[in-house]
């Protein structure tokens, strides 16, 4: 299970719980995953996404194509960071394995990505480990939570 931002169309007038709600309602278990249907201006926004977030990174990324989604990871120090996106929804993950000093800089760097996944798509992001919205949460809270089951982790399931 990894530490997980989620991002949502949030129309205005609505909350993210609203539509979250909404999304978890129409949900059927039994279905088969719609397939991915994007705009070329949701491609163009993939492409702006894939370049930014390598640069924040700073280093090289590797990006698939999916039927649902399209995804970018990186893979190389200081960890693992993917990044799915459908054009109407997207998710940020980092794994649970940096505590103490490198839990700060894990929830700088998950931070920095999801505001520009913010800024890039105009979806609202929800930071649900923290309890906070990405646009006005404290990255020390992230590293909190972050560093917080990363320790409980390495203490207890090694």
């Amino acid at each position: 299970m990894p530490y997980e931002i989620h991002f949502l169309c949030v129309p205005a007038g609505r909350t993210y719980d609203e539509v979250l709600d909404d999304i978890n309602a129409a949900y059927d278990p039994d279905a088969d995953p719609e397939p991915m249907r994007l705009t070329a201006g949701q491609r163009a926004v993939w492409e702006r996404l894939v370049q930014r977030v390598g640069e924040a990174v700073g280093g090289p990324v590797e990006c698939e194509e999916y039927p649902s989604c399209l995804t970018l990871c990186r893979t190389a120090p200081p960890g693992y960071l993917q990044l799915d996106y459908d054009g109407d929804s997207a998710a940020l993950q980092v794994a649970y394995r940096h505590a103490g000093p490198d839990a700060l800089r894990a929830a700088e760097e998950l931070y920095r990505v999801a505001r520009i996944v913010e800024a890039e798509t105009g979806l609202q992001g929800y930071d649900g480990q923290a309890g906070q919205p990405v646009a006005t949460g404290a990255v020390d809270r992230v590293a909190a939570a972050l560093g917080g089951v990363s320790r409980w982790a390495q203490e207890n399931l090694t």
